[in-house]
C-alpha cells in the first residue's frame, strides 16, 4: 500500500518534530510543510518536501490525506477549519484552542462534516500509559479512590524573553497541567468538579507560576495536582518518563493512583499491595510491570494513518480534546473565583 500523504501546518518546535517523525515513517509520506516563514521553507529544503505558505496553497498543488496542525495555539481554530471544510481528516496539536468556545465549534464542524478530528495529545500513545490504563481497567488497584500528580520544574529566566510566555494564558495550567489532566481523564473517568489556587509571588509574571488543583471524578475519586515552572525538583513528567530526551530524566515518579487493594506509581509501573490481608500492619510487596517503550509521536501518527485508511477510532479524539480543555478552563475560572467550578465541554453558543 502506498504511503499516507501528511502535511504539517507549522514550522515551530513541535512542528518539526512531527515533520521529521512523519519523514522518517516507512508508512508516511510528507507532502509538505505550511508555514509562510523563512523558518518553514528551511525546514521543507531539509527534509525534501514541497514548502507552501498557506493552506490553500497546499490544496492548490495536491490535496493530502491529512495534516497536522502545530501552530500557535491562537490560530488552531482557524487551521482546522480550513481541514475540515475541504475534508481533510486532521490532527490539530493541544489544546484545541486558546478558549473553550473555539474548541467547541471546532469539535462541531468535524462532527457535522463527518471529519476525523484528534487532538495532540500524544502521551495517550505511549506503551507506558497504555499499561497503566490496562492496569487500572483490570481492577488490580480495586476501586481508584486517590489519584496525585505533580509538575515540579524550573523554566531557567531565558524562557521568559519571548513576552507571550509572561502573559496570561502562557503559565503551566494551560501549558503544562493540560497533559495530566488528560491522562487522569484517559485513566480514572471524567472530572465532575474543580477547586483551584494560583499565584505569581516570584516572578510577578501576568501568567501564574504554581498552582494547586483538586478534582472529584464521577466514579467519586479525588484527585490532587500541584503545579510549578519555578521550583527546581524532579517530579515532573518532562523529567521522570524520558519521553523527550532534551530532559535529564530522574529515576522518579510523577504521579500515584491509589485504590482499595494496591497502589501504582507512573512512570515506574509499580504496584504496590499486600500479599493477602489488607492491612498497615502487613509487609507491602512491590511488582514492577514491564513494558517495551517506543516514541509516542510516531506512534500516534501510525494511529493517524490507521484512522485515515481503516476507519480505527481516535484515541485521543477532538471531543476527547475538547473535554480536557474544559477541565483546564474550570481550574483557570476556579484560581480566579475561589470557588468550586464544574466543567462544561458545551459553552452556551459555541454550536
Amino acid at each position: 500500500m502506498a504511503p499516507v500523504k501528511l502535511a504539517v501546518v507549522g514550522a515551530g518546535l513541535i512542528g518539526r518534530r512531527h515533520a521529521e517523525h512523519v519523514a522518517r515513517e516507512p508508512g508516511t509520506a510528507l507532502c509538505a510543510i505550511v508555514d509562510p516563514s523563512e523558518v518553514g521553507r528551511d525546514l521543507a529544503e531539509r527534509l525534501g518536501t514541497r514548502w507552501h505558505r498557506s493552506f490553500a496553497d497546499l490544496l492548490a498543488a495536491g490535496r493530502p490525506e491529512g495534516v497536522i496542525v502545530a501552530t500557535p495555539n491562537q490560530l488552531h481554530v482557524a487551521h482546522g477549519l480550513e481541514a475540515i471544510e475541504a475534508g481533510i481528516p486532521a490532527i490539530v496539536e493541544k489544546p484545541l484552542a486558546d478558549d473553550l468556545a473555539g474548541a467547541a465549534r471546532l469539535v462541531a464542524a468535524a462532527e457535522r462534516a463527518g471529519v476525523p478530528l484528534l487532538t495532540g495529545h500524544h502521551r495517550r500513545y505511549n506503551p507506558m500509559v497504555a499499561k497503566a490504563k490496562e492496569i487500572v481497567d483490570s481492577g488490580r488497584l480495586g476501586r481508584v479512590l486517590a489519584l496525585h500528580g505533580q509538575f515540579w520544574l524550573m523554566k531557567p529566566d531565558d524562557y521568559f524573553e519571548a513576552a507571550w510566555r509572561r502573559e496570561e494564558g502562557a503559565g503551566p495550567i494551560l501549558l503544562n497541567l493540560i497533559h495530566d489532566v488528560d491522562l487522569f481523564r484517559y485513566l480514572c473517568g471524567e472530572v465532575v468538579s474543580v477547586q483551584a489556587l494560583s499565584g505569581n509571588a516570584v516572578r510577578g509574571h501576568a501568567a501564574e507560576e504554581t498552582a494547586a488543583i483538586l478534582l472529584r471524578f464521577a466514579s467519586g475519586a479525588i484527585a490532587t495536582v500541584t503545579v510549578s515552572d519555578t521550583i527546581v525538583a524532579p517530579w515532573s513528567w518532562e523529567l521522570t518518563t524520558g519521553e523527550n530526551p532534551a530532559y535529564p530524566q530522574q529515576d522518579q515518579s510523577c504521579y500515584q493512583i491509589g485504590g482499595t487493594h494496591g497502589s501504582l506509581t507512573i512512570p515506574q509501573l509499580e504496584i504496590w499491595s499486600n500479599r493477602d490481608r489488607r492491612s498497615w500492619w502487613e509487609p507491602l510487596l512491590r511488582e514492577r510491570v514491564p513494558f517495551v517503550p517506543e516514541d509516542p509521536l510516531a506512534r500516534q501518527i501510525r494511529h493517524f494513518c490507521d484512522v485515515i485508511r481503516h476507519g480505527a477510532a481516535p484515541i485521543a479524539s477532538g471531543r476527547e480534546g475538547l473535554a480536557t480543555l474544559a477541565v483546564i478552563d474550570a481550574v483557570r475560572r476556579a484560581a480566579r473565583s475561589g470557588e468550586t467550578v464544574f466543567p462544561s465541554a458545551a459553552p452556551a453558543g459555541a454550536a
